[in-house]
């Protein structure tokens, strides 16, 4: 009896979305470990009796947590192989969580959420590295947009379940439902996770020869700037993350419950233009997008910046213009990780871990001057602006994407 190519392709396919499904849960940890307790930050600052800046930076906290952790956990992940280095970190995450329901000041609370983001940052590095284990170039570029589906569910889901648990039992029962969630992670993760890197391709030196293992990275200039745009386009995801519960509840008026929608609405921006830059990349490949999507994510930034100031459309307008341009950014953020991981193949760990860096890094760096900035829409949107600008001239001055046939160059062929 023969078989028919789509019934010979349906075992593939199968173990793919597993795949995709599992390394997108170890991506998830953090996206919800931030976006699950957003809703609550207007409640800490009033209990804990802090500002909004202060506040504000338990979420920053965690992102330069989770920047150095990285630089660590990618050199552990080439020497240990996949497995141990995530294991470890949701291990901590856990206990860590359960740590912060206690937390008596902002000190405190602040200084847990740094040591989240240092535990979360292996599994953070590892889902980048067995992609890169396994695939390359534009078939990475379209894993790594496949995995939209699942941390799109974060911005989705995190906020409304988060804005339910704090309304009924407070803000510190969001750090109890973490430590659930990291303790199921931790199960799943251990029964199924595939160690994708075997003992004959692990670097053989010790960790710190490991760690030297950086400035091969470093400089290597067209790498760099290639994982500097995924860093930016993170700063523009965090510094939403970080002003919006001001700018639409306090400014635009919303509710808890009517954030937490219109902060979904904004998560299904980044699902759509990641799956379609899934569908596209493997027919335009991933430099082509991404010289046409950078520009495209600025101007539409530039545009919503005009909307905040002006209040053109009110909430609608605000919500419309930041849909259009987290759409575009769904094009950018995949295509140059991809394009940057896929040139040091043999040290995927400390090539994600350079990537996952500048994302937490940059981030950490850029969105607390939304709150330095005023906290409003404008600052906001401002922040989000100024860093595709500059995404946009490292692209442009750091590859050569722009110049006559640079696509090739690239690997765009």
């Amino acid at each position: 009896m023969t078989t028919t190519p789509d019934q010979q392709l349906a075992p593939h396919r199968e173990r793919t979305a597993g795949f995709v499904l599992l390394v997108g849960l170890l991506s998830l940890l953090p996206a919800v470990t931030t976006d699950m307790y957003l809703p609550s930050l207007p409640d800490v600052a009033r209990d804990l009796g802090t500002t909004q800046a202060g506040a504000q930076f338990t979420i920053t906290g965690m992102l330069i947590g989770g920047a150095l952790g990285q630089l660590v956990a990618g050199p552990l992940s080439d020497r240990l192989g996949r497995r141990l280095p995530v294991l470890i970190g949701v291990s901590l995450h856990v206990v860590i969580s359960l740590l912060c329901v206690v937390a008596g000041t902002i000190d405190q609370l602040a200084t847990l959420r740094v040591a989240q983001g240092l535990a979360s940052a292996g599994s953070t590095v590892v889902a980048m590295a067995v992609i890169r284990d396994r695939y390359t170039g534009a078939e990475a570029a379209r894993l790594m947009s496949r995995l939209m589906l699942v941390i799109a569910v974060a911005p989705l889901l995190a906020p409304t379940v988060g804005s339910v648990i704090a309304h009924q039992w407070g803000w510190r029962a969001v750090f109890v439902a973490l430590a659930l969630l990291g303790a199921g992670l931790l199960a799943v993760v251990g029964r199924f996770l595939p160690e994708t890197l075997p003992a004959e391709r692990r670097i053989a030196h010790g960790v710190v020869a490991s760690l030297r293992g950086y400035s091969g990275l470093l400089a290597d200039r067209r790498f760099v700037a290639l994982a500097v745009i995924p860093g930016l386009g993170m700063a523009v995801i965090i510094s939403y993350v970080a002003g919006s519960p001001f700018v639409l509840q306090q400014e635009y008026g919303l509710s808890t419950q009517e954030f937490a929608l219109v902060f979904a609405i904004g998560g299904t921006a980044m699902l759509t233009g990641s799956q379609a830059n899934a569908a596209l990349v493997r027919r335009a490949g991933p430099v082509r997008l991404l010289r046409v999507a950078l520009p495209g994510t600025t101007l539409l930034g530039g545009c919503l910046v005009w909307v905040a100031a002006t209040h053109a459309g009110g909430i609608v307008g605000l919500v419309g213009a930041l849909w259009l341009m987290m759409a575009t950014l769904g094009f950018v953020m995949a295509n140059a990780s991809a394009l940057a991981m896929t040139r040091h193949g043999e040290r995927a760990g400390s090539a994600a871990a350079v990537i996952g860096f500048l994302q937490a890094g940059l981030a950490g760096a850029v969105s607390p001057l939304v709150g330095l900035l005023g906290g409003d829409a404008v600052a906001m949107t401002g922040t989000m602006l100024g860093s595709m600008v500059v995404g946009l001239l490292v692209l442009a001055f750091g590859t050569p994407a722009y110049r006559r046939d640079g696509w090739l160059a690239m690997g765009g062929a």
